[in-house]
């Protein structure tokens, strides 16, 4: 398998790292698994390519952590975040650091096979490559559509964005779908990363 295809993980629950080994060995990936940052890091080379699912909650170098290393050195992993419910909002600006995506826990085997082939795809390309009418989705939002989105892409939650904006989170809930709807996303991670890349 090409070294492209590779898929490294690094998390520190020993039954989350056992579990995907075995879901991606299944489907003929070649998978590596590490149970901190720290161990990643010791076999870490800039020139690796492949994607890696990493946990953002780990003792010692977390995910951020590792993600801003990974970063700086400006690696070509395609890095998708593994994040509980409560840490959307910090997986939200790992994108704005450089993630590729994130995934909610629970997911599906689904949803990382489908994560992981936009991710092996962008691999393959060499550089990401963002859609030409991003800007004309941006410009089908209203004023609050898009104040909803502006508040999204910096991590906010609908509670904080209903706070901000004096409406109900219901009514953030309606705005968001809108919004998703408009921008022709399927996830909030995918929003995220098409108006990242509109600036």
């Amino acid at each position: 398998m090409p070294d492209q295809s590779r898929i490294f993980i690094v998390d520190d629950d020993d039954a989350v790292r056992d579990s995907l080994l075995v879901m991606l060995g299944n489907k003929g990936f070649a998978a590596v698994a590490f149970e901190s940052a720290d161990k990643f890091l010791a076999s870490y080379k800039p020139d690796m390519r492949g994607c890696m699912l990493l946990d953002i909650r780990m003792p010692g170098t977390d995910g951020m952590g590792l993600l801003t290393k990974l970063a700086s050195s400006k690696s070509q992993l395609r890095i998708i975040m593994m994040t509980g419910h409560g840490d959307v909002p910090t997986a939200v600006r790992a994108m704005r650091i450089g993630a590729f995506d994130f995934l909610e826990k629970p997911f599906t085997q689904d949803i990382i096979f489908k994560a992981l082939e936009r991710a092996l795809e962008e691999v393959a390309k060499g550089a990401p490559a963002a859609p030409s009418d991003v800007r004309e989705r941006l410009e089908r939002l209203t004023p609050r559509e898009r104040e909803v989105l502006d508040r999204l892409v910096v991590g906010s939650t609908n509670k904080e964005i209903a706070r901000d904006l004096d409406i109900s989170p219901r009514t953030v809930e309606i705005h968001r779908a809108r919004v998703m709807e408009k921008m022709e996303t399927p996830t909030l991670s995918h929003l995220v990363r098409l108006a990242i890349s509109a600036g």
